[in-house]
């Protein structure tokens, strides 16, 4: 199979500005994402990008950058946009799309390594995601209806939810670390289709905040060795 990755890096973040090239111990957070790609093996790694300053970046590291319109780099713009944009760039076409986000900058190129396999053995799966378990079941949350808390979905009593958290189901959310994707279902306008593989992976920040960003630093500055494994 032809295995290609798709980096997502528009210019315009809002929360934290510039963050998909701001320097974390002396690189750029794009820069880690490409050489995660590197250090899994792929040999073709694209930059989705609208800007010229972050396609230059992506080079200097050894990565193609694909410049999007205008048109699908807004703040409502999807990933499913980009990445059917760059794959119409593709010659010869890929088979398995890696898909990675600059703003989880600290990941282990062993566990990229394993969900691309781990899709490619599975021929019935639509996609895989990466997931983290989550510390407090979703079954715990509430809703808020006529101005009252209700239990999720408004099923069980308030009381229940007492109960400790090992009586109910464990739930995950997605996770920026590594998702792995079909080019067949780009083709038929979806990105990740209904049969999608779980890949559970160690909890990971993923940068929204200048706050996150300050964590990511501290871990960066606790574990060096984590940005060694990358530039040595």
């Amino acid at each position: 199979m032809n295995v290609v990755c798709i980096i997502g890096a528009r210019s315009g973040s809002k929360g934290v500005p510039g963050k998909n090239i701001r320097h974390l111990s002396g690189h750029p957070l794009l820069a880690y994402s490409i050489r995660s790609a590197q250090e899994a093996g792929i040999a073709e790694i694209v930059v989705s990008t609208d800007s010229i300053e972050y396609a230059s970046i992506a080079k200097k590291y050894g990565a193609r950058a694909v410049l999007r319109p205008d048109a699908i780099s807004q703040d409502n713009s999807t990933d499913f946009q980009y990445i059917a944009h760059a794959i119409s760039t593709f010659d010869p076409p890929a088979d398995l799309i890696v898909h990675l986000r600059p703003t989880t900058p600290l990941r282990d190129p062993l566990l990229i390594q394993g969900a691309v396999n781990d899709l490619k053995a599975c021929e019935s799966a639509t996609a895989l995601r990466s997931v983290e378990e989550m510390s407090e079941s979703a079954w715990k949350c509430f809703e808020i209806f006529s101005g009252k808390l209700i239990g999720l979905g408004g099923e069980a009593s308030l009381d229940q939810f007492n109960d400790p958290r090992m009586e109910f189901k464990k739930t995950f959310r997605p996770n920026g670390y590594v998702d792995v994707i079909r080019t067949s279902m780009i083709y038929k306008g979806l990105l990740h289709g209904d049969a999608v593989l779980p890949y559970i992976t160690p909890v990971v920040t993923e940068i929204d905040t200048e706050e996150d960003f300050e964590f990511v630093q501290y871990q960066a500055r606790k574990h060096p060795e984590l940005v060694r494994a990358f530039f040595p």
